[in-house]
């Protein structure tokens, strides 16, 4: 899943309101967001008192929980019958004769060990994100257990081979179900929502316009729009003004995508246009609608009366007729150019992967196109969003590694743009996202359905199981990382490979 819904966003109730050093500006986290303090004083010290005390409180609290799964106040007790019979006869010192012929009746019967579940109330995990208890009952449940919530359940995987499974050595098996439910609305059957041939299909088709050519023309773009944003900042440091980095943020990446996928110019960094509040109108929809327990918007005279959804038809209205125009005219500026395709084609007054897939002969139809522009805009600028909120967050709260991160890019740039050849030299820039996404993965969880039965490690599955993999649980275990809640960009080598699901054995 690449969009961030609504039941795996950061917890509110987590981080409190602070103020810390960081220079040229002060970093606070102010709930679930983070916030840049531009102080014309050059800082203040932080206030250790208040932090030492919200440690205290996320510990008690955190604790309060740990008892509350060990005491087993979720746990369901289940076990197979034939299980059960074995161990009480062996315990009244049955037949050696008759204890044997159980174990082979249950051979047969398949009588697998019961996956451990746990069940709740939403109201009891309601005031902080999802994957926060998750990690709590993972660490009772282990590896797999059932998650139910009254007539709900779902399976939450937070074992690495299991994931792989799933994920890998046995992709076709799973769809993404409750994600591509939550998303068809305004995604369609994009990249991130489809599954199957679709998936396949389209991207082999758009992966080819990600070529080095490409990315170096957005590394200029990437350099620019940035460039934009610190010239906003100093403008507010200078004026002693706060600003959210969080909605800064995600201004950012909404103008890079709008140039990068479709050549689009939001300008969200200076303007409240409609366009910008339409697609900030549908993703906050999507949140919404993922924590719903009746899909209420699928009752026909809902939407039109309404008022809430006749809001978001009429953003995705005029979302999806400015990418139909956009459309338009790139499929006409393609037919009068004098094009000659290649491996590396890119249009220099357009180089967006739209004027790509228009150029290369892309045999869709535009609906489908929409939806694949639909997708990359609204999960792309998002997700980017949220890991540079988090990287500034945890720079923020470790002065160390922000100075060696800012010397790095002080002698690879100066006071230049990024080009394509600097990104190999910026080895502990990279390492600080590396750490980053470990920390704070985006999306925190991925989604699937099962499309068979399966086995899962030693538990077998039916067909239409839901099943959560939470990445949070694989990035912050334990039983697979050192000092696993310790920011450190520098438990991977600067000169080793990128971690991937691959060198990570699915960490």
């Amino acid at each position: 899943m690449a969009v961030t819904i609504a039941l795996f966003q950061v917890p509110s109730s987590s981080f409190q309101t602070r103020r810390l050093n960081f220079k040229p500006a002060i970093i606070r986290t102010c709930r679930s967001s983070v916030t840049s303090c531009c102080d014309s004083s050059n800082g203040r010290e932080p206030e250790k008192g208040v932090k030492g005390v919200e440690k205290l409180l996320e510990e008690k609290r955190r604790a309060e929980l740990s008892a509350r799964i060990a005491s087993g106040e979720f746990t369901i007790e289940r076990s197979g019958f034939i299980s059960s019979l074995r161990s009480g006869l062996s315990n009244l010192g049955a037949p050696t004769g008759i204890l044997e012929f159980l174990s082979k009746w249950t051979d047969t019967l398949g009588d697998y060990p019961k996956i451990p579940e746990a069940k709740g109330a939403i109201s009891a995990i309601r005031s902080e994100a999802f994957f926060i208890p998750l990690y709590e009952l993972y660490l009772t449940y282990g590896g797999i257990f059932r998650l139910t919530f009254g007539p709900k359940s779902f399976l939450i995987v937070s074992d690495p081979s299991i994931a792989k499974h799933i994920l890998r050595d046995n992709s076709k098996a799973y769809s993404k179900g409750i994600l591509a439910e939550i998303l068809e609305f305004v995604m369609g059957k994009g990249l991130i929502p489809a599954d199957g041939e679709i998936w396949r299909v389209r991207r082999r088709a758009i992966v080819p316009a990600l070529h080095q050519k490409y990315v170096a023309a957005m590394i200029s773009l990437f350099g620019r729009a940035t460039d934009r944003l610190c010239e906003k900042l100093d403008a507010a440091a200078s004026d002693g003004e706060d600003v959210e980095m969080e909605s800064l943020f995600s201004r950012l990446t909404l103008d890079i995508i709008g140039k990068a996928v479709f050549n689009y110019d939001f300008d969200s960094l200076t303007n409240d246009t409609g366009i910008v509040e339409a697609v900030y109108t549908v993703l906050r929809e999507a949140e919404d609608r993922s924590v719903q327990p009746i899909p209420f918007w699928e009752i026909p005279i809902w939407k039109d009366i309404s008022p809430k959804q006749k809001k978001v038809n009429a953003a995705l209205k005029l979302i999806n007729e400015i990418l139909d125009d956009l459309i338009v005219i790139c499929k006409r500026m393609v037919e009068e150019e004098e094009l000659q395709f290649h491996e590396e084609y890119m249009n220099e007054q357009d180089p967006s992967i739209l004027h790509f897939l228009l150029a290369s002969g892309d045999d869709v139809s535009s609906k489908q196109l929409r939806d694949d522009l639909m997708t990359m805009l609204i999960a792309g600028h998002e997700t980017s969003a949220a890991v540079l909120t988090w990287t500034f967050y945890l720079l923020s709260q470790e002065p160390s590694v922000m100075s060696k991160l800012q010397n790095e890019v002080d002698s690879v740039l100066g006071d230049r743009f990024p080009t394509i050849e600097d990104m190999k030299k910026l080895k502990y820039t990279t390492r600080v996202i590396n750490e980053s996404l470990r920390l704070y993965p985006q999306p925190p969880v991925l989604i699937r359905r099962s499309l068979d039965d399966d086995m899962l490690g030693k538990y077998p599955i039916k067909r239409g199981e839901d099943i959560f993999i939470s990445i949070w649980n694989l990035h912050r275990s334990p039983k697979h990382w050192e000092d696993a809640d310790k920011f450190n960009p520098e438990r991977w080598p600067l000169d080793g490979p990128n971690p991937t699901e691959t060198n990570q054995s699915f960490r």
